[in-house]
């Protein structure tokens, strides 16, 4: 990377004007790699994570846990190892100090003095409407002037807020229940209360209009840097110097998009009259409520894919001999209908009793690994509005048509919401199959505190190779997810390895 760069709040939607930094993930000093996950970032819509757009070192935090800027603002800086921390330190002080929209500073692109005085110049010329009949005053702190008609911070779940206004509105003591929110279903955000705040004679920063601190333009020579030819002709036609653009492209070369970025950031005024230019018609959408599974979906996975590391390993499953004693079964056995499914749990089921150091929990707790003697097997299930992981317990033990009909019956009651909570929380090992919605390969997300969960495609005729001639197989791709805090990946390797030939030798699992 160039000497010095920096990380932005980036934008995440149209109508994204802000970013508040809800949590550092790496720590001033730590080298990262594209890609990597940098901190996370709370909007008025979601909680997101910024991945990290080039390769580089965490040299310097500029906006804390808490702190909220408008989109472009810098929130820390990276350099190289050889860049001092003199020059690290005098880059910082370029920027003319932290660009956070905090709630207890002035912006940093107001001198001090000067955001005073237009404070105190707001309050003085209003004091009547900053007044009630009781004779009480607004409350002025930080640049934030509250009149007394909207005090009175009340915690209320009828109060429909974003997370940020609802921060605010309690550090202010600003009454919400007053306020009326333009939002999606009148929720209240920053703004509104802005502008109820202001409607009654008070004073509140205005963060959407305040342009984000730029740093100090680089003078260097940039014939040098790779970019492509559309990214350096709109550099020279905009006046840009390709040090200050990232290297976002192929083979680290700055691309369009990276010159646009820029452009973008210190012309902001230009870039919104563009996006008014040829304005587009709204789409029209739906709202619809997250129950609490879907809740609990969603927190469960977000955990599992920010604090497990996550590796994956792929081989092709031969299922033509499974698939034989499948139909061999069910024609012989008129009580028993077997799927490859119930055949691919049995296989999987073998396999982790003949590597048990997959068949395991993660105690993160208490920094223990649980290895079990038994494959409790949680298999997905699609229900409405969520998904659920009903466990076949002990199928290692267990005959084909019994597993066949432990998932038949535990399906069925998952969909009409009967089981117990012992019958879906738990278990040692997980399988996903999209096989049949025909889906060929997919990646699955680690069903914590679970160590590994297989992905199963569908089965499909496909040209393989054997003994140096193509012959057309009956095939099957699965995809390992493994925690690479207890599972290396020689094991998840060794696991695959007795998979496949349980599956492709299937007598083995009758054994």
């Amino acid at each position: 990377m160039s000497e010095i760069k920096t990380l932005e709040i980036p934008k995440w939607g149209l109508s994204m004007e802000e970013g508040t930094i809800a949590q550092w993930l790496i720590q001033e000093g730590t080298q990262f790699s594209k890609g990597q996950e940098i901190c996370e970032i709370e909007t008025t819509k979601i909680v997101n994570v910024l991945e990290a757009p080039f390769d580089g070192l965490l040299r310097k935090i500029i906006a804390n846990d808490g702190d909220t800027l408008v989109v472009g603002g810098i929130i820390a800086i990276c350099a190289d190892a050889q860049v001092s921390d003199a020059e690290v330190e005098a880059f910082a002080q370029s920027l003319g100090g932290t660009p956070a929209v905090t709630e207890n500073k002035a912006v940093a692109a107001v001198p001090e003095k000067v955001a005073l005085a237009q404070v105190e110049t707001k309050v003085q010329a209003a004091p009547k409407q900053n007044s009630v009949g009781n004779g009480s005053k607004a409350v002025t702190q930080g640049g934030y002037s509250i009149p007394a008609a909207l005090q009175g911070y009340q915690q209320s779940d009828d109060i429909f807020a974003t997370p940020h206004a609802l921060k605010l509105a309690e550090k202010h003591n600003v009454n919400l229940a007053q306020i009326t929110g333009s939002g999606r279903e009148g929720r209240i955000s920053v703004q509104d209360i802005q502008a109820a705040v202001q409607a009654a004679g008070g004073s509140w920063p205005d963060v959407r209009h305040q342009a984000s601190t730029k740093a100090a333009k680089s003078k260097a020579d940039d014939s040098d840097v790779l970019a492509t030819p559309v990214a350096r002709r709109l550099a020279r036609q905009w006046g840009i110097n390709l040090h200050d653009c990232r290297a976002s492209g192929s083979r680290g070369r700055v691309c369009k998009e990276d010159v646009e970025a820029v452009c973008q950031r210190e012309n902001p005024v230009q870039a919104q009259h563009a996006d008014h230019a040829h304005p587009a018609e709204s789409a029209k959408f739906t709202t619809v409520a997250m129950n609490g599974m879907r809740k609990a979906i969603a927190s469960r996975l977000q955990a599992a894919k920010r604090n497990a590391p996550h590796f994956r390993l792929t081989i092709d499953l031969n299922v033509e001999s499974v698939q034989a004693l499948r139909q061999q079964i069910n024609s012989t056995v008129p009580q028993v209908k077997l799927s490859i499914n119930d055949m691919l749990i049995k296989a999987a089921a073998a396999a982790l009793i003949k590597v048990p150091q997959v068949n395991v929990q993660f105690d993160e707790e208490n920094q223990q690994i649980l290895q079990f003697e038994q494959a409790d097997i949680s298999v997905a299930v699609a229900i409405e509005n969520g998904l659920i992981t009903p466990i076949i317990k002990a199928a290692n033990r267990k005959s084909l048509a019994q597993i066949s009909n432990d998932m038949r019956d535990l399906a069925t009651r998952a969909k009409t919401g009967k089981l117990a909570p012992d019958e879906f929380q738990g278990g040692s090992f997980s399988i996903s199959n999209l096989g049949m919605l025909g889906i060929q390969q997919f990646d699955a997300i680690i069903n914590p505190p679970q160590g590994a969960i297989l992905a199963l495609g569908a089965a499909e005729k496909r040209a393989v190779v054997e003994n140096d001639e193509i012959v057309v197989r009956e095939m099957v791709t699965a995809t390992l997810s493994c925690d690479h805090r207890v599972i290396d990946g020689a094991l998840g390797a060794q696991f695959l390895s007795a998979l496949k030939q349980f599956v492709e030798n299937p007598a083995l699992i009758l054994v």
